[in-house]
């Protein structure tokens, strides 16, 4: 996704808390919820780190204020504010922290999304039921969609909500985000190695 970012094809993100923590908690620990990414175990008290992450960025004042002061070097989150692009992000009751860029009232959530899509063009859903149908519910009918996801059901519900103009795509997310990556940036295979 970052390489995404980076070459431009992504202008706005939306996104939920769990998002953003993730990635960042990944980018400066390593881990998602206490497990090493590179390893694919836990680490010793890696259980804290979610918390952690949250509480990172809080000091900083934000997402941006964290990655303008060199808190947060790398991550989706990191590539957004690096190249100036819009994400906004909707929370939910489930949420820890949440982060403080976070909407946690949902109609204003609605609404900031709302605000960022007067010039798409094309979208792409991933790894986001809840999302997912939110976003296509205020998008209009011209607007093509692709959904994504592993779970079948995620693809087709955003079908049964009334955004017919959905096309879906049920495999894992890592993996298409990777093939998409290597069709569309240049070089992105040979940087990776």
């Amino acid at each position: 996704m970052v390489a995404l970012v980076d070459a431009g094809f992504v202008d706005v993100l939306f996104a939920g808390n769990a998002l953003a923590t993730h990635d960042i908690e990944s980018s400066l620990f390593g881990t998602s919820l206490g497990v090493d990414l590179a390893q694919g175990r836990g680490v010793e008290h890696g259980h804290e780190h979610h918390i952690r992450a949250l509480n990172t960025i809080r000091k900083a004042g934000s997402i941006r204020q964290a990655v303008d002061s060199g808190v947060l070097t790398g991550g989706i989150m990191h590539a957004l504010v690096t190249h100036d692009k819009e994400y906004v992000l909707v929370g939910s009751v489930r949420d820890d922290g949440p982060l403080p860029d976070v909407y946690t009232d949902v109609i204003d959530g609605q609404r900031a999304m709302r605000a960022k899509l007067t010039d798409v063009g094309f979208c792409l859903m991933v790894a986001t039921m809840l999302h997912s149908v939110a976003t296509g519910n205020i998008l209009p009918a011209s607007i093509p969609l692709v959904c994504v996801d592993i779970n079948p059901a995620t693809v087709t519900k955003l079908a049964d909500r009334g955004s017919s103009q959905a096309r879906g795509i049920v495999t894992d997310v890592g993996l298409f985000l990777e093939q998409l990556a290597s069709e569309l940036v240049e070089g992105y295979r040979t940087n990776r190695g």
